[in-house]
């Protein structure tokens, strides 16, 4: 069993930066799958970036040149650099980890506000 758990949201300008954390419970494994996705109000949870092993990382089309994905699985923790935030970007944000194809894992997520 893994628990995960956000931190570092908050509300920012458009323009800023704010870097999420999340923090597993257990031992990350280097073989478990990590993502973060966000969810709008009355939108669809949807896929913000993946990274597989250390380095094989997708990010979706609206974010990518603006946020960075990374883990540290020695520390059991993963991160989310967001630079230039926009608006829409606002969300609440989740993160996930997959592992063993079936195993899902979520955290209780985290809001990210964008002020225009």
């Amino acid at each position: 069993q893994v628990q995960l758990v956000e931190s570092g949201g908050g509300l920012v300008q458009s323009g800023g930066s704010l870097r999420l954390s999340c923090a597993a419970s257990g031992r990350i494994l280097s073989s478990d799958t990590m993502a973060w996705y966000r969810q709008a109000p009355g939108e669809q949870r949807e896929l913000v970036a993946r990274i597989t092993g250390s380095t094989d990382t997708n990010y979706a089309a609206s974010v990518k040149g603006r946020f960075t994905m990374s883990r540290d699985n020695g520390a059991n923790t993963m991160f989310l650099q967001m630079n230039n935030l926009k608006p829409e970007d606002t969300a609440v944000y989740y993160c996930n980890l997959v592992r063993l194809l079936h195993l899902q894992y979520w955290g209780q997520g985290t809001q990210v506000t964008v002020s225009s």
